[in-house]
């Protein structure tokens, strides 16, 4: 590597190839660095049977849409990862794999950043590691005895990696609702702690209900505009899944079938485990947010005169009546607990004063008041896609026309024009 560029950009997941691409088709030199390899959190830190929930069609990095046979369908790990590889080959990107960067700091004229394999100097930096970092496990967690196996939702692979006994999942976020699932299809005893994740319909009067709402503007809603603003930022996604075709994940419905569910997890003592009393108000909670979605889109239909399907109201398969508060974690012959609980976020090595009080980046669209220092792929940094396939690019060629400006206006580019199309809105 040289020691000096214009523009440094962290992390080489989709945020920061495409933030890259548009950097190249403007001939602005440039660096991407990666900690681990192209495509490493999907590659290495997803289940053997993970999909996306959301449709292919939706996989819109620049210039490179899905072009696969099943735009309706849902890309499996694997398939997510050659799209990737896919899109990097069709661009070649200035990336160094295996190099950390384990400090970045302002100085004069610019920001200095400590690698692995060096120092490096840049006029401008991006931090594209999005904000999923440091995997959360509650300190309670030590309660439970050493020959209990316990995972992160990022280190679960698959029912035959655990051990032949019953399993406690923690969380009811998208990932533990699809974790569970994994383990109760494939015959597992499951004992799931169920939180105030909401739930979302798969399929309602004829489309996927991403269809219905794209077709709503849904996607193109700004975080301004969002009702609950910058709050929406942090709160937890609406669980289903893209497995077989896609469908709902209706946790009444694993109930009748013999999963146990409980409240949220609150103490662990001796053998036993203890439960909040709030399982029915949960369920009861996620029903009611995946009713107001059709209650949206049918608002939309009728406004808009669309001919669409009827569809028989939803009515609950099972109720929690007398729901356990203790789990004999002994008794139950509990072999593994999966903690499904999301992630942290860790900016600890970027040492400039650019965060709030809960250390996430300020920002409005990922610029900073550092002039220079920008963010992407950031959950909401503009709208919903911001971070995923589908709303990436957008993101990604608003920062860099905001790098394009700053270049020219420091004088540092021979850049003589920015290409408007080329970069998006």
């Amino acid at each position: 590597m040289s020691t000096h560029y214009p523009v440094v950009i962290v992390g080489g997941g989709q945020a920061g190839l495409s933030l890259s691409y548009y950097l190249a088709q403007q001939g602005l030199d440039h660096l991407v660095l990666e900690k681990n390899q192209i495509g490493h959190a999907w590659r290495s830190e997803r289940w053997d049977s993970f999909c996306l929930v959301t449709p292919n069609w939706q996989c819109t990095l620049p210039d490179f849409d899905y072009s696969g046979p099943e735009p309706e369908g849902f890309m499996v790990r694997d398939e997510i990862v050659d799209y990737l590889e896919s899109f990097v080959k069709s661009f070649n990107p200035p990336i160094q794999e295996g190099v950390e960067v384990v400090r970045l700091k302002q100085q004069a004229g610019g920001f200095q950043l400590t690698t692995s394999q060096g120092e490096l100097t840049t006029d401008q930096v991006v931090v594209a590691t999005g904000a999923y970092h440091r995997p959360k496990i509650p300190a309670i967690a030590n309660q439970f005895p050493r020959h209990i196996i316990q995972l992160h939702s990022r280190d679960y692979k698959s029912p035959e990696g655990l051990p032949d006994q019953p399993i406690l999942v923690v969380g009811t976020g998208q990932s533990g609702c699809q974790i569970a699932e994994d383990l109760h299809l494939a015959g597992k005893q499951v004992h799931l702690c169920v939180g105030s994740a909401p739930r979302s319909p798969r399929r309602y009067r004829g489309k996927d209900v991403v269809d219905w709402l794209h077709r709503l503007g849904y996607y193109d809603l700004t975080v301004d505009e969002h009702p609950d603003k910058e709050n929406v930022r942090h709160k937890t996604n609406h669980y289903l899944t893209g497995r077989d075709g896609g469908r709902e994940i209706d946790l009444r419905q694993f109930a009748l079938e013999g999963m146990k569910l409980y409240g949220r997890l609150t103490d662990i003592g001796g053998t036993k485990i203890s439960f909040q009393a709030d399982l029915k108000q949960n369920l009861a909670r996620a029903d009611d947010v995946a009713a107001s979605i059709k209650r949206t889109i049918d608002k939309f239909i009728a406004d808009n005169g669309i001919d669409a399907p009827e569809e028989t109201p939803y009515v609950p398969v099972w109720e929690p009546e007398g729901a356990s508060l203790l789990l004999d974690w002994h008794a139950a012959n509990i072999g593994s607990v999966i903690w499904c609980l999301g992630f942290d976020s860790d900016f600890r090595w970027v040492e400039i004063p650019v965060f709030n009080g809960k250390g996430y980046p300020a920002h409005h669209r990922g610029i900073t008041t550092i002039p220079g220092l920008y963010f992407l792929g950031l959950p909401w940094l503009h709208t919903w896609g911001s971070g995923r396939f589908s709303g990436i690019s957008r993101d990604a060629g608003y920062i860099a026309k905001q790098i394009l400006t700053r270049q020219q206006f420091m004088g540092l580019s021979n850049i003589n024009s920015i290409n408007e199309v080329a970069l998006g809105s």
